[in-house]
């Protein structure tokens, strides 16, 4: 690295510059963990020494000069993001999209059948205009909705804007003097002090704490505040950096993470990480910087959008040689060619879809679900896995106090008592295990009358006792020292315990008794501690006490603490598995709590496994486990993206529903992500959908609304498709067979055209219950035996059509008369009231597995909407129209052959769905 000439004097580290460069290394694909988290955890352990060498630092602080030039080689401290692009950029990139692509085809080849091959007199834009208006709608309305997706790197630095309260001085001077500065200006080396409230401005190295209580919910998820101190002055190097690793870099307790707050305590630290170094920024770039991810939305289109165009490919040319061939004009039987290619392409597809979609969005808006990206309402609907966090999905976000027992596991009102003492009359922030008790004995309303009591010191918590006392003098003066703490660290100071009035000395076999029930307790999901207390006899008493104080403590009982199952989780749990959707939970919290709240809402746990299990295993071996596995614990943000991919890997369509800055990378590679309006900004940028209650209930209606959207636009492709695929099948018969083209280009897109105008109410049809009671999928093998099953189907009656217009109607007559095109206009009126009537009559017989009509009846609009395009089916060629678009007026017997062929046609068609499920085993 080349330093700029006014920081040449700066003498900096070769070995750190090496380390920082290292930390902006991608994630290890094998490993799931980042260069990043592995020199962070070096960082932890060296002697602070070596850690104000390595920095080069000081403990009273950089100077001024020194700060400023590693701003100026480092730059500021914040976390720099891919900025949104351009408006003009994101218009045009909402039209990048495979549906859209066929349309611009299907424009240029209405430029061909219309404007370059035709004659003067018949050279029209009007497809030309339909299809590119087609365009500009599909395309303007993904804008709009994705529009506002764009905005995660400016909430990333809004995230991190505060202050810092730092150590700095002059050259001249010995001792530095504490100044706040703004969190961009801090500098890798610099001394930082954090109080109660602050956020964590960088990663940082701790050199000295007091009860440090540091809540790393946001990485973590974990709803308690996790100690933090520094790893030489009070415990050896060797066994932190042990426990350390066992539990991972975040757990490291020596370190601080910028993004995390302090809840409690005082502390001061050197900052050996800054912006995009931190382990905050590796996340964040590791989010912002990646492609999302293709969703299953995106393949599916994909796939069905190529078979689409493969058919395409296969028709066209066959129709342009059998025409070439037949009737000896290259030019006719390209230009027919190109208007088969118009006939076989759903003209209003991306209309359709995003039509269907914009619906679900906004029936999913009234059951407090809010899309942000419009295909990720058929992903909700696809989705088969659903991994979410535990804390505030599946239990209450809170903790409470659930047991309150003496030594034989009673409920005691005395141990109850003595814990609301303890947890009023301590000073400072209540952490959340004091709120617990206070509100449970608020909701008990189990009264203490505070005033009877004057507190007179307090031994305050620290990680070493892990035990906070209160001295407290009652009415009679009498001072009560009441202590609650760790069991095994209160089993220290304890030499009695109470059950009713009795007190009994505690020997070896109650000590292991106490622990055996505080393990069974633990097991369980709680967080378990002990209270107890002495009376001090009055040559004691005094008015400062220390924790040597702490001893001949009588135990009074157990509390219990938990983070409780909401009253809906299970229900939800068991809807969403009936519908065909596994649950799995992926926690950074310990695997003793998440099993017990697993358990209680009906989720396996008999395979669970961990972070650290996770990294040993290769991709191969953990897709192997993933199906069976369905609790994943102490994980990282690397390891639940790592975990998502693999499941995706399996053919599982994936939901990732989380709140944290640990969730966004998950959150961007499933293919669903969905957070909360309550979570961290970064998760909401990320996330393709926003629940407005963080419920798996809400999200359960979700799924059967995304569900329900995806069949309609099922249905709208199974139907088109097959139906147009008949109409070319048709054509190609027609070839080989008549004279002349049975129906002109501008015929097969009117007939389109009113179709899918027909089909633009799909939003508002009914699914089956049957259909919604599964994940669906996009499935293009499916579709396509769909059409060769289904499409055939019409050209029967197309060909019965033909037959009856070239004998009973005279179209045959009157060519054998005058040749020409003599008898077309008969001939293009017949089969074009044929085909339309057919095409959408037969919405009715495709739109469900069951006998329509009598087991299942389409929505009104759907009904209305049919009807009318029957009518102008039979109207057009009637009308003062008809005769400048080609048709003729027909004699009024001609439609009691239409009423006829159509009961013929869904007989047949009823007959070929029952053979086609019996077959497949499935209908969509």
């Amino acid at each position: 690295m080349t330093y700029p000439k006014k920081i040449d004097k700066i003498k900096v580290s070769n070995k750190y510059l090496k380390l920082i460069q290292k930390t902006s290394q991608p994630i290890d694909s094998t490993t799931g963990k980042s260069s990043l988290e592995e020199k962070v955890t070096q960082w932890a352990y060296p002697p602070l020494n070596k850690l104000f060498e390595l920095f080069q630092s000081n403990p009273k602080g950089l100077t001024k000069e020194d700060a400023s030039a590693r701003l100026a080689i480092y730059g500021p401290n914040t976390i720099k993001s891919d900025s949104a692009p351009f408006l003009l950029v994101q218009f045009f990139k909402a039209f990048n999209n495979p549906f859209i692509y066929v349309l611009l085809i299907l424009a240029t080849i209405s430029y061909f059948t219309d404007v370059k091959f035709a004659s003067p007199e018949e050279q029209s834009l009007f497809s030309i205009l339909v299809i590119l208006t087609m365009v500009g709608i599909s395309g303007f309305l993904r804008f709009i909705q994705e529009y506002r997706s764009n905005k995660a790197s400016e909430k990333l630095s809004a995230l991190v804007s505060n202050k810092a309260s730092v150590i700095r001085r002059s050259q001249e001077e010995v001792d530095g003097v504490r100044i706040e500065l703004d969190m961009k200006e801090l500098v890798i080396g610099d001394i930082v002090q954090l109080e109660a409230g602050d956020m964590i401005p960088a990663d940082i190295r701790l050199l000295e704490s007091r009860d440090l209580f540091v809540s790393q919910a946001v990485l973590t998820g974990e709803a308690l505040p996790i100690e933090k101190y520094d790893t030489l002055s009070h415990v050896s190097q060797k066994k932190v950096k042990s426990s350390s690793e066992e539990s991972g870099v975040l757990d490291a307790p020596g370190l601080c993470f910028m993004g995390t707050n302090v809840v409690s305590g005082y502390a001061k630290g050197i900052v050996i990480a800054t912006g995009d170094s931190t382990y905050f920024g590796a996340l964040a770039k590791n989010v912002t910087s990646h492609k999302r991810v293709e969703t299953h939305f995106d393949r599916g289109v994909n796939s069905v959008s190529w078979l689409l165009i493969k058919f395409m490919l296969v028709m066209v040319p066959l129709v342009f040689i059998i025409n070439w061939f037949t009737k000896g004009d290259i030019l006719s039987a390209v230009t027919f060619s190109l208007a088969v290619a118009v006939g076989l392409t759903p003209e209003m597809l991306p209309m359709i879809v995003s039509t269907n979609l914009a619906k679900g969005a906004i029936n999913l808006a009234k059951r407090k679900v809010v899309v942000k990206r419009l295909n990720s309402v058929q992903n909700l609907g696809a989705m088969d896995v659903l991994c979410t966090d535990k804390t505030g999905t599946l239990t209450h976000d809170h903790i409470t106090l659930s047991h309150y027992q003496n030594m034989n596991k009673a409920p005691c009102e005395k141990v109850l008592e003595q814990a609301l003492l303890n947890s009023s009359f301590q000073n400072g922030q209540k952490n959340l295990i004091d709120k617990a008790i206070i509100e449970a004995g608020n909701s008990l309303k189990y009264t203490i009358h505070l005033d009877k009591y004057v507190k007179i010191d307090e031994v305050p918590f620290d990680f070493m006792r892990r035990r906070l006392s209160v001295v407290l003098s009652d009415q009679t003066e009498q001072q009560i020292m009441i202590t609650k703490g760790a069991v095994e660290e209160m089993l220290s100071v304890s030499t009695h315990y109470q059950i009713g009035e009795k007190i009994l000395p505690i020997d070896e076999s109650i000590r292991q008794h106490i622990l055996s029930e505080a393990k069974v307790f633990n097991e369980s999901g709680y967080r378990t501690l002990l209270i107890g207390f002495k009376n001090i006899a009055d040559e004691d008493k005094k008015v400062n006490y220390l924790a040597d104080d702490e001893y001949n403590l009588i135990v009074t009982g157990f509390l219990t603490f938990l983070d409780p199952p909401k009253e809906s989780a299970a229900g939800a749990v068991k809807a969403l598995n009936e519908k065909g959707v596994q649950v799995k939970v992926l926690t950074g919290d310990s695997v003793y709590v998440a099993k017990q709240v697993c358990e209680l809402v009906g989720i396996d746990t008999e395979h669970l496994i961990t972070g650290n299990q996770i990294d040993k295993l290769d991709d191969i071996a953990l897709c192997k486990i993933l199906d069976k596995t369905a609790l994943f614990a102490k994980l990282t943000p690397t390891q639940k993206s790592r975990i998502i991919k693999a499941l995706q890997a399996n053919g599982h369509t994936v939901g990732f529903l989380g709140d944290g800055i640990n969730d966004a990378p998950a959150l961007r590679d499933a293919d669903v992500g969905i957070s909360v309006d309550t979570g961290a900004d970064i998760a909401k940028e990320t996330a393709d959908i926003i629940l407005l209650e963080k419920s798996l209930l809400v999200l359960e209606e979700g799924v059967v609304k995304g569900r329900e959207t995806f069949g309609n636009i099922l249905k709208y492709l199974n139907m088109t498709a097959s139906s147009n695929f008949g109409n070319v099948f048709s054509v190609l018969v027609a070839s080989a067979w008549l004279p002349w083209e049975p129906m002109l280009a501008i015929h097969l897109l009117i007939q389109n055209l009113i179709y899918d105008i027909s089909q633009t109410v799909l939003p508002w049809d009914k699914m089956d219950k049957e259909f919604l009671a599964k994940p669906r999928k996009w499935d293009a093998p499916n579709i396509k035996r769909f059409m060769l099953w289904l499409g055939p189907t019409s050209s029967v009656f197309d060909i019965t059509t033909y037959i009856l217009m070239w004998t009973v109607f005279g179209a045959g007559a009157a060519y054998a008369l005058h040749g020409g095109n003599a008898g077309q206009d008969i001939m293009n009126s017949g089969w074009f009231m044929v085909g339309l009537v057919s095409q959408t009559l037969v919405v009715h017989m495709l739109r469900t597995s069951k006998i329509p009509f009598i087991q299942s009846r389409a929505s009104l609009p759907i009904m209305i909407s049919t009807t009318l395009a029957i009518a102008v089916a039979c109207y057009l060629p009637y009308s003062s129209l008809g005769a400048s678009l080609g048709f003729i007026a027909l004699d009024g017997s001609y439609f009691y052959w239409l009423i006829a062929t159509m009961i013929g046609y869904m007989s047949l068609t009823q007959l070929i769905k029952t053979i086609y499920i019996k077959k497949y085993g499935k209908w969509y």
